[in-house]
């Protein structure tokens, strides 16, 4: 838990700045648990970190498995990943602000990759990204995440932001029930330097496996396509629901 005032990353060393990771949860049981329990064996050994899972009304079990297992977890007055994680920013205390999905790994000492990205001048940042089956096409699309464009940002690959900078930007568009990830980091790579992390957080590729990967890429690309074009974001949803098995919107 954290304790104490709150200083400017410039004041503190790479080792002692704060953290607050903070994932938006929506009938997330089937993964929670087993994930909090990775980052609170990571946050053990180092400075103080808190986990917050922000919970946007899950009915499956998912906030009594995320608060036995050691996290903080905020009931978030409205759904929606943009509205939980400006929640779950509100409530937290860290200097560095690290957001994550709930079916996503950041790899082993995360924790000091982001601290010494922030304490070299970096404003925000992400990982590359990795999937969890060694489908072709899944390995050549994380590929692609190495490449420094936000085009290939999105929230799988987890972001880091300076808490000053998150909050200078008025943090996340609520009014995006998609994109939301995508359009944060161009403001912030607008605002500050972002660090493209050299190594990936492994995310589930459970989605692509019930969608097919091949037809879910395309959905998402036309998505982005629609989005770039200016399609509504209520129209956006109405295509996303129609089309993606076990989405959760």
């Amino acid at each position: 838990m954290l304790t104490g005032s709150v200083a400017s990353p410039s004041q503190l060393p790479a080792a002692g700045l704060t953290v607050s990771i903070i994932i938006p949860t929506y009938n997330e049981a089937e993964a929670i648990a087993d994930l909090l329990s990775y980052l609170v064996q990571a946050a053990a050994s180092g400075p103080a970190v808190e986990i917050l899972v922000v919970d946007g009304g899950s009915t499956d079990g998912t906030v009594q498995l995320a608060s036995q297992a050691g996290a903080t977890v905020l009931a978030s007055p409205h759904k929606g990943r943009a509205a939980q994680l400006n929640y779950g920013a509100q409530q937290a205390r860290g200097e560095v602000l690290y957001f994550l999905h709930a079916d996503s790994y950041p790899p082993p000492g995360f924790l000091a990759d982001v601290r010494q990205a922030v304490a070299q001048g970096s404003g925000a940042g992400c990982y590359r990204l990795a999937f969890d089956h060694p489908h072709w096409f899944l390995r050549f699309s994380a590929w692609c995440t190495r490449l420094p464009l936000t085009a290939v940002r999105f929230g799988d690959q987890s972001l880091f932001v300076r808490r000053e900078l998150f909050e200078r930007l008025g943090g996340y568009r609520e009014d995006l029930l998609l994109m939301e990830d995508q359009e944060i980091v161009g403001r912030l790579r607008a605002r500050a330097p972002f660090r493209l992390l050299p190594r990936a957080v492994t995310t589930s590729a459970r989605k692509y496996l019930v969608n097919g990967v091949f037809r879910l890429q395309g959905i998402f690309t036309l998505i982005v396509l629609l989005y770039k074009i200016g399609l509504s974001q209520r129209r956006l949803v109405q295509l996303y629901r129609r089309l993606i098995r076990q989405g959760k919107l």
